[in-house]
């Protein structure tokens, strides 16, 4: 068992856990990611690793309540335990040492986003942020990116915080004042991730992205979590999650995410849980 040593609401859908967790701390490296279980007969649920702290030897998780699982692990406390926590799973993100990097991170997409800049800021290379939400609640982790990075930027959909838009329109305000960017890292929903591809390709900019569709056992024998990139058959359990953001099939990736909508419906109207 695996206690919760802290829980914070970050806003009206997501929060975040720091869970003892020894083995996983010890290893863990940005980009991997867990899977945890509440209870014998719980679903599995893929999250990335947002921190970690080796002496303490937690890892900080944050999620987002969309569906049943999740709401059951919204309802567990501190001092609570998650009956299991494995990993660390998936391939460690690979840093290059370029002489800028900007992130841009979607809702819960700061969480991953923020120990693969944090790492490439201790290398030495230079790190901005754009952070997008709907409204100003939703965006994370702003104070903490500060820390680290050279430029902080805001986008909102409402405009209730920093620039109204979204991500795509700052990260192309960016590319057209000229300014150097020799990667962007891209983690969010699958629909704001392809649309950073579709500013970053034209110009040939090194694109990074973080795939997260369904995951079932985190070690590439059940094929759920299959992508195609560069017209080759991945699995993002195992292979992932990062991956060569412009030869992803963004399409196909939204389509398979898509395949379980109505089934997630009817266990959200089943058991009360709003989508």
């Amino acid at each position: 068992m695996y206690q919760i040593v802290k829980k914070e609401v970050l806003n009206d859908v997501v929060e975040l856990m720091e869970v003892h967790a020894p083995h996983v701390a010890r290893k863990c490296e940005a980009g991997q990611f867990i899977i945890l279980r509440v209870g014998e007969d719980g679903e599995r649920i893929p999250l990335t690793i947002a921190d970690y702290d080796r002496e303490k030897e937690t890892i900080t998780i944050i999620y987002q309540i969309v569906g049943y699982s999740t709401q059951v692990l919204a309802s567990l406390k501190e001092g609570d335990e998650i009956t299991d926590f494995v990993g660390p799973l998936g391939e460690p993100t690979v840093l290059h040492q370029h002489e800028r990097v900007v992130g841009v991170a979607g809702g819960v997409g700061s969480a991953p986003l923020y120990p693969q800049l944090r790492a490439l800021a201790q290398k030495g290379v230079k790190v901005d942020v754009i952070i997008g939400g709907r409204e100003a609640q939703y965006v994370l982790w702003a104070d903490k990116f500060k820390e680290f990075c050279e430029n902080v930027y805001i986008a909102t959909d409402d405009g209730s915080l920093g620039q109204k838009g979204w991500v795509t329109t700052v990260l192309q305000q960016l590319i057209d004042e000229g300014q150097t960017i020799d990667e962007v890292i891209a983690i969010g929903p699958v629909p704001m991730m392809k649309a950073v591809v579709g500013v970053t390709k034209p110009h040939n900019i090194k694109t990074s992205v973080s795939l997260n569709p369904i995951m079932i056992d985190g070690t590439g024998m059940c094929g759920c979590c299959r992508v195609t990139v560069d017209g080759k058959i991945k699995f993002a359990c195992v292979d992932g999650p990062d991956f060569d953001g412009l030869v992803v099939d963004f399409d196909e990736l939204i389509a398979r995410q898509k395949m379980f909508k109505r089934q997630e419906s009817h266990v959200c109207n089943l058991t009360g849980v709003k989508r």
